[in-house]
């Protein structure tokens, strides 16, 4: 069993916003009461408290004002993710002790204050009703304004007994309902010793290559001329106005933006995972190196191209798609694969352990070709693509001789908004 989530915009009326606005402004309010509790305990004890602490401190011997100002299941929810929260910081501790993290961990800071902040109302506390979803509201409500729920419709698209939470999300001057619902995973019969190969990039977001003859090229061309768009948008209204200027144009503008990077994202994964299927590919290679984002230092302006392009939010769409139709995922580093060469089998340094005197047997040259030792010319993304599955190849013992000539030379386009694959590139 797994889990779906679906965003839908809210259009609401004047005083469904308002109850909207209260319920997220009561949410911000309790989070910091979660945070202030959770911050002096520690301060004092040097633990943190349960979630079950959190909820009989703020709820019951405090009876806080924001607490009984939401349903009680809500408030319980946004108590749980404080104490999670904190409980993340020991993980991180224990990571700095194991040597898997690097950076300090801070104790989880206030939000600020008058905000409004993400409030979640679990399945039990929804009912429906005429084709309306009920969501109750905290018992001050009631005594104060005498209203007691707001009611949002219930998407056609999906089945109420399905639903397990349904989370009230502020961005951007907006309001989304987000629906997380059960989803009957449907694992599909396939070739596990088939493997696609992934890299990643700006002008081509996603380079496939596969061990059964197949190669595809995402294009990101479209998502870079997007954020160009964004960026010099928000650089003219923002001009000559003070730090932190915000307005109701560049919350609409920034939300245009999101909504067309998720868009994007959903499309690149079902495009990945649909090749699989159709090929009966069961196993996918991703190059990723951590950190790399941080570290990138490829000038200012491809600097900011490069970091605002949602590349991992896909890798992880794409790892929760494999895992609806059991396609094996592994992620590897991906060091010195777009500098060997793949037809020649350079020998793969690991990152950080390259050989003294090691030398690429071919070269990058101009538009976007590699030409091996031989003197072949080969897509340079397609050849990059390749030797990530030769990063794992002999461990997972995946045989590399269904990757030809003509894959690594003549790979296919896809167009995200256009879902058409144009002839060889």
């Amino acid at each position: 069993m797994s889990y779906g989530c679906q965003q839908i915009l809210i259009s609401p009326s004047k005083d469904l916003k308002a109850l909207l606005e209260y319920v997220c402004t009561e949410a911000n309010s309790l989070i910091n009461c979660g945070i202030y509790y959770s911050r002096q305990y520690y301060f004092k004890t040097g633990s943190f408290p349960s979630k079950a602490d959190l909820h009989k401190q703020i709820g019951t011997i405090q009876q806080n004002k924001h607490y009984q100002a939401l349903y009680s299941d809500t408030a319980q929810q946004i108590l749980t993710g404080v104490a999670e929260s904190f409980k993340s910081c020991i993980g991180l501790v224990k990571g700095i002790k194991k040597g898997t993290v690097t950076q300090k961990p801070r104790l989880p800071n206030y939000r600020t204050s008058g905000g409004l902040a993400l409030a979640t109302f679990t399945g039990r506390s929804i009912k429906l009703k005429g084709g309306m979803l009920r969501f109750p509201l905290g018992s001050l409500v009631k005594a104060w304004f005498g209203v007691d729920a707001f009611y949002l419709p219930m998407p056609s698209n999906l089945d109420f007994k399905t639903i397990r939470e349904v989370r009230i999300l502020p961005r951007n001057r907006c309001f989304y309902a987000e629906f997380v619902y059960k989803v009957q995973t449907s694992p599909i019969e396939l070739d596990k010793s088939k493997v696609l190969g992934i890299g990643h990039g700006l002008n081509n977001w996603l380079t496939c290559v596969s061990n059964v003859g197949t190669s595809f090229i995402v294009d990101g061309l479209r998502l870079k001329s997007l954020n160009q768009w964004y960026n010099k948008s928000v650089a003219k209204i923002k001009e000559d106005k003070p730090q932190g200027f915000w307005s109701n144009k560049l919350a609409s503008i920034t939300e245009k933006r999101n909504r067309q990077m998720r868009d994007a994202v959903n499309k690149a994964a079902r495009i990945v995972v649909n090749h699989c299927i159709d090929n009966q590919i069961g196993s996918i290679i991703f190059g990723w190196n951590t950190g790399q984002k941080q570290n990138a230092d490829m000038g200012k302006k491809n600097n900011q191209k490069f970091v605002q392009i949602p590349t991992a939010k896909l890798k992880n769409r794409i790892e929760q798609l494999c895992k609806q139709y059991g396609i094996e995922f592994v992620e590897t580093e991906e060091s010195y694969s777009s500098k060997a060469s793949f037809l020649d089998n350079d020998v793969l340094p690991k990152f950080g352990a390259k050989p003294e005197g090691w030398k690429s047997s071919g070269t990058r040259t101009n538009r976007g070709l590699f030409k091996t030792g031989t003197g072949i010319k080969i897509n340079a993304d397609c050849n990059g693509a390749a030797n990530i599955i030769r990063k794992v190849a002999i461990m997972a013992k995946f045989d590399l001789a269904g990757i030809s000539r003509g894959a690594l030379s003549a790979p296919k386009k896809v167009l995200l908004w256009t879902l058409q694959k144009s002839q060889c590139l």
